[in-house]
C-alpha cells in the first residue's frame, strides 16, 4: 500500500461535503478493501478521530475492512427479494463455493456476501457479481452464473446481458433523493436535477433505467455542450473529481441506493456513465451514436 496515494486521494476530496465517504470509496476501489494502515493514514490528514473513521468503514455495508476475493458476488437480501426465495439463491451460492455470507475462498477467487437493498427491487431477486447485475434469478441459475463471472463476463453468440434496469440515487451533499415520482419516464421515476450552461439555467429529468439516454429538458440543448448539473434541494453542484473516459468531460457523481455511486457525463451527447458499488465498476459504454431524447 502507498501512503502517497492515500494522502493524494485525501487531497482530492478537501473541502468537500462528505468527503470522508468519497475518500473510503476511491481507497476501496484501489484495494478492494479499507486496511488499517490506510485509515490512520485518513485520519492523520483529515483531523479525524481513528473511531469515527471505523464508525462509518463498518456502518455502511458497502466498505469491508477484510480482503475480498477477485471476485465479488452480492446477493440481495432486502424485502422484495427475500419473498421471492432469495435465501434459495444464497444457500446454492454457499454449496457451490463451500463458503458463508461474508466470506472469502482459501483460493482468493470469491467472496459472498448479503446486501439489504441494490436499488432494483422490481426486478429481483438480484444477484451483483463483479459489477454485473443478474435480474429475476432462480437457485437453478447460479450455476450458470459462476461460469460467466470465471470467464470475466465474456459474451458468447447471442448472448447479450439486458442493459436495462431501474436504479435509485440520492444528492451526496444533504442526501436528499434525487427521484421525482410525479413525472416519471419509461414508467419508473426520472432522476431529477437543475441544470445550467452559459447563462441558461432550467431542469432535466432523466430516465432511471441505467443503460437508457432519454431525457427531457427545459430548454433544447446542442450536442457537445458542457453542463453543469445541481442538486433541486440543496442546490448544490454535482461534481466529482473523475473525467470522462470517452470525451475527457467532467463526470457528476451522485449517491447510489444500496452504497455507491453513479457518474455521469457533463458533455451533452456523451451519454457514457458508470456505476461503482461495493469496489467494482459497470460502465454504459458509448456508441459514437447519441440515443438521448429532449422532449422540452
Amino acid at each position: 500500500m502507498s501512503p502517497e496515494y492515500i494522502k493524494e486521494i485525501v487531497s482530492n476530496h478537501k473541502g468537500e461535503l462528505g468527503a470522508l465517504i468519497s475518500i473510503l470509496e476511491d481507497i476501496q476501489d484501489r484495494y478492494h478493501y479499507l486496511p488499517e494502515e490506510a485509515l490512520r493514514i485518513v485520519a492523520g490528514e483529515t483531523g479525524r478521530s481513528l473511531v469515527d473513521i471505523y464508525g462509518v468503514a463498518t456502518f455502511y455495508k458497502a466498505f469491508s475492512l477484510k480482503p475480498r476475493g477477485k471476485h465479488h458476488i452480492s446477493v440481495c437480501m432486502g424485502t422484495a427479494c427475500h419473498v421471492r426465495s432469495a435465501p434459495g439463491i444464497v444457500d446454492e451460492f454457499t454449496l457451490q463455493l463451500g463458503l458463508r455470507p461474508g466470506e472469502t475462498t482459501q483460493d482468493g477467487e470469491f467472496t459472498l456476501e448479503t446486501v439489504n437493498c441494490l436499488g432494483t427491487c422490481a426486478l429481483g431477486p438480484i444477484v451483483l457479481a463483479d459489477g454485473h447485475y443478474f435480474s429475476n434469478v432462480k437457485r437453478q441459475d447460479v450455476k450458470k452464473i459462476l461460469p460467466k463471472i470465471k470467464s470475466g463476463f465474456v459474451e458468447e453468440p447471442g448472448d447479450r446481458e439486458d442493459r436495462l434496469f431501474p436504479v435509485e440515487v440520492y444528492c451526496p451533499h444533504c442526501n436528499h433523493s434525487l427521484m421525482d415520482e410525479q413525472n416519471p419516464i419509461e414508467d419508473y421515476p426520472a432522476i431529477s436535477l437543475g441544470y445550467s450552461f452559459n447563462e441558461m439555467r432550467g431542469w432535466v429529468r432523466m430516465s432511471s433505467l441505467y443503460g437508457s439516454h432519454c431525457l427531457e429538458s427545459e430548454h433544447p440543448i446542442a450536442a457537445d455542450t458542457t453542463v453543469k448539473l445541481f442538486c433541486p434541494q440543496c442546490h448544490a453542484e454535482l461534481v466529482g473529481k473523475t473525467a470522462c473516459f470517452d470525451c475527457g468531460s467532467p463526470m457528476v457523481k451522485l449517491g447510489f441506493l444500496g452504497g455507491g455511486s453513479l457518474l455521469m457525463c457533463t458533455l451533452w451527447g456523451c451519454n457514457n456513465s458508470e456505476i461503482s458499488l461495493n469496489g467494482h465498476h459497470r460502465r454504459d459504454e458509448h456508441t459514437g451514436e447519441s440515443r438521448e431524447h429532449i422532449l422540452g
